[in-house]
């Protein structure tokens, strides 16, 4: 083994160092990782004695990187971002040619499959890969030929084609109102039900937070019956099929749960994220025809389930614009 190999440090402190620096929290970090708290922390102290810096700065109740801290997390995540795509390559080398879709667990699992068997039905030729993951994902680097990103309205890449925005309204299993026990007619009436919450301890997605709508809607002091926590949306939305509480629901993401009844929407009040859902081809993608004809389906969709079209605008991007974020972080 070169001697340079043999000085780098071990592979799992690498994936801590990049899941702390990404979720800014130990906990957090752990929690993805399936380590503990303090496991990740001694391995995170023994990265730094290693190096011989300090790469975070640890304050009372937050995390931040310092400057050589932060410098080494970009190039560690490039690295291993490089290092998965390599090993997946290497692991589908026999899969079937298609085209590789990325987007957000909570999107691929809520609007993304529901919606597949229509691209098959309309090109049943073209295979398609979806590649659910939260990170940020540089499109002319990894593995992938078109992405929908959740990105804020006012800031979004060159060549992003808009599929919707998105807004925000409570919705419940119809069974949690069958049973009679309260009302859900006012927004006053949400202090007896059980609310259903994104878990966000840094504060990060306030719009996905029941604070700003119940704020919005003339409630900002309403104590709920009782609260559940979840760290991810698509579990919140399965804990309000399974009529555990009350969600806050985004649309359309959820217009399938609403058609089939899954869920309602017996409060009309709602309010828009400043949020959207764009989609991108990756720069050594935009010539393919089956890329471009996924794009014009997604575009169909959204159309039908938001009344919001979207002229399909192909513009070569940059690398910088390229790289985009797919939500924020591993909650969304």
């Amino acid at each position: 083994m070169h001697k340079t190999l043999r000085a780098l440090p071990s592979l799992d402190f690498l994936r801590g160092l990049e899941a702390a620096g990404r979720r800014l929290s130990f906990t957090l970090a752990a929690e993805e990782l399936f380590l503990t708290q303090s496991a990740l922390s001694r391995q995170i102290k023994a990265l730094e004695d290693a190096l011989g810096v300090a790469l975070f700065e640890r304050r009372h109740r937050s995390l931040a990187l310092t400057a050589k801290g932060a410098a080494f997390h970009r190039a560690v995540t490039e690295t291993l971002e490089s290092l998965a795509t390599a090993t997946e390559r290497t692991r589908s080398g026999a899969r079937e040619p298609g085209l590789t879709l990325s987007t957000t667990v909570s999107f691929a699992s809520l609007w993304i499959i529901p919606r597949l068997e229509r691209f098959r039905a309309r090109h049943p030729e073209i295979e398609v890969y979806v590649s659910a993951d939260d990170r940020v994902v540089d499109l002319n680097r990894a593995d992938v030929d078109i992405a929908v990103r959740y990105l804020p309205e006012t800031a979004t890449p060159q060549g992003a084609v808009r599929l919707f925005g998105e807004r925000m309204l409570p919705v419940v299993s119809p069974r949690v109102l069958a049973r009679g026990k309260a009302p859900l007619r006012t927004p006053a009436d949400l202090a007896h039900h059980y609310l259903l919450h994104l878990d966000d301890p840094e504060g990060r997605t306030p719009w996905l937070d029941w604070r700003s709508w119940l704020a919005s809607n003339g409630q900002p002091g309403l104590k709920p019956a009782g609260s559940y926590r979840f760290r991810l949306y698509d579990q919140v939305i399965q804990a309000a099929v399974a009529a555990q509480g009350v969600a806050l629901g985004r649309i359309p993401m959820l217009a399938e749960h609403l058609r089939d009844g899954r869920l309602v929407a017996p409060l009309p009040k709602r309010y828009d994220s400043a949020r959207g859902y764009f989609a991108l081809v990756a720069s050594h993608a935009v010539e393919r025809s089956d890329v471009h004809a996924f794009l014009r389906w997604l575009v169909d969709e959204a159309a039908q389930e938001s009344g919001e079209g979207a002229a399909i605008k192909t513009t070569r991007k940059s690398h910088n614009q390229s790289r985009v974020e797919t939500g924020q972080k591993r909650r969304q």
